[in-house]
C-alpha cells in the first residue's frame, strides 16, 4: 500500500498533525533536559511538561493536578484497576463486557487475586444492560469501570447516568474515554468521575503519551516505583517531547471537536445508508455511536480478507481492535452483543478524521463493492 492510500483507521491511530509535529520537534533536538534535574535544562523541561499538563487538563475539564500522564491509554487503564485494588481488601469489581482488553485483561487478573469479578452484560444494539447494571450496582462493587465510546462499534454509553449510580453504590467509577476524547465534548468534573483515561496518538498527538485524570480525593498504588514523578504514580523520567505533543493535540482536537463532529455523522451515515445498499449489516446502527465509526460485516465474506483486498486497492481499514490483532478470531464485542459467530469474523471497520471527505468514501464504497462481488464470485466457483 502507498502513502497516498486512504486511511480510514483513526480509531486505531490517527496521523501525526503538523502543527503538533512541529511543537515537539525543538525537545526531540536543542532542548533536550531532564525535567527532574535543578538546571536551567530540567528547568525547561519541567515548565514544558506542565504547561501539556495545562492544555489536557483544560480540553478535557479537569484540574491539572488531576492529570497523570502515562505511556497511554493501556497504563493508565492498568494504573487505575491495579492501584484502586492495592488500596483495598478484595471485592467486586464490575466492567463492561465490550471494554477494552486493557480494561478485561487487568480485571480478570485481579479476579484471579481474590477479587469477584462482574463483566456486566450488553443489548444487541451495545448499549449497557440496564438488568446487567442493576444486577452489578447490587453487589456493591468497589470498582466500576465503563468505556464511554466502544472503539469498535462506536456506541457512546451514558456515562453520566452510570456514573451517579455508581457513586450511591459506593462504587470508585473510571471511564475509558480514550475514543471518545476529541469526537465528543468531555467534561470530567461534570461527569463525576473518579477516573477517566485519555491517550494522544487517537487525536493526532504522538504514540507513547496518555493521562489517568483523578479526583484529587482518591488514593491509588503506583504500578511503577521509583524516582516519585506525576505525583509518586508514575515513577520514570518524563517524555517530554511527547507530552508536549500531547497538550498541543488535546487544545487542538477539542478546538475543532463541534464542528468536526457534525461533519463527520454526516458522512458516516452517508457510509451506512451506501453499505445497506450493498447488503451489508451494519452494527449498532440504531445507537448512539461515535461520529466516525462504521462498523459492518457482509455476511459469507471473512472480514481479515476483505480488510487485506481493500488495503491493496488503496484503502486502510480495520477488523476490530488494533489492539488485540495478535489474538485474531470474532470479536468480543460483537459476541457480547449476541451476534452470530460467522457473521461476526466478517467484520470490517471504518473509521474517520480530519483528512477524510465524501470523495474518499465514495472511492471506498466503489471499492468494497468490486471486491465483494469477487469475493462472492470465488466463493460461488468454489461452491461449484
Amino acid at each position: 500500500m502507498s502513502d497516498d492510500s486512504v486511511y480510514l483507521d483513526w480509531n486505531a491511530t490517527a496521523p501525526l498533525d503538523p502543527v503538533v509535529r512541529e511543537a515537539m520537534l525543538p525537545w526531540i533536538g536543542a532542548r533536550f533536559g531532564n525535567a527532574s534535574s535543578g538546571h536551567e535544562r530540567g528547568r525547561q523541561a519541567r515548565a514544558a511538561i506542565e504547561a501539556a499538563r495545562e492544555r489536557v487538563a483544560a480540553a478535557a475539564g479537569a484540574h491539572p493536578t488531576e492529570v497523570i500522564f502515562t505511556s497511554g491509554g493501556t497504563e493508565a487503564n492498568n494504573l487505575f484497576l491495579k492501584g484502586v485494588a492495592a488500596h483495598g481488601k478484595p471485592g467486586w469489581v464490575a466492567v463492561g463486557a465490550t471494554e477494552h482488553p486493557s480494561v478485561l485483561e487487568p480485571a480478570r487478573q485481579l479476579a484471579r487475586q481474590g477479587w469477584a469479578l462482574r463483566e456486566i452484560g450488553v443489548t444487541e444494539s451495545g448499549a449497557l444492560d440496564a438488568a446487567a447494571w442493576r444486577e452489578a450496582l447490587a453487589r456493591r462493587p468497589a470498582i466500576v469501570s465503563v468505556m464511554f465510546a466502544n472503539n469498535e462499534t462506536g456506541v457512546v454509553q451514558d456515562i453520566a447516568a452510570l456514573a451517579a449510580g455508581a457513586r450511591a453504590a459506593g462504587a470508585c467509577f473510571h471511564s475509558d474515554a480514550v475514543q471518545a476524547f476529541g469526537r465528543l465534548a468531555l467534561d470530567f468534573r461534570a461527569l463525576g468521575l473518579a477516573a477517566m483515561t485519555l491517550s494522544a496518538h487517537k487525536i493526532g498527538g504522538p504514540p507513547g503519551a496518555g493521562a489517568l485524570l483523578l479526583d484529587k480525593r482518591m488514593d491509588l498504588a503506583p504500578l511503577l516505583a521509583g524516582g516519585g514523578q506525576e505525583r509518586g504514580l508514575r515513577s520514570g523520567t518524563e517524555n517530554v517531547a511527547a507530552l508536549v505533543g500531547f497538550g498541543v493535540a488535546a487544545e487542538r482536537a477539542v478546538a475543532r471537536q463541534a464542528a468536526e463532529a457534525a461533519r463527520l455523522a454526516a458522512l458516516r451515515e452517508v457510509c451506512a445508508a451506501r453499505l445497506v445498499a450493498l447488503g451489508a449489516t451494519v452494527f449498532a446502527r440504531d445507537a448512539e455511536r461515535l461520529p466516525n465509526t462504521v462498523y459492518f460485516a457482509f455476511d459469507g465474506i471473512d472480514g481479515g480478507t476483505l480488510v487485506e483486498r481493500l488495503d491493496r486497492a488503496g484503502f486502510a481499514c480495520g477488523s476490530g481492535s488494533a489492539c488485540s490483532s495478535a489474538r485474531p478470531g470474532a470479536s468480543h464485542v460483537l459476541r457480547a452483543m449476541g451476534v452470530a459467530p460467522e457473521r461476526a469474523r466478517g467484520a470490517v471497520r471504518v473509521s474517520m478524521g480530519c483528512d477524510t471527505g465524501a470523495g474518499e468514501i465514495a472511492a471506498f464504497v466503489a471499492a468494497l463493492a468490486r471486491n465483494v462481488a469477487a469475493l462472492k464470485s470465488l466463493a460461488a466457483v468454489s461452491v461449484c
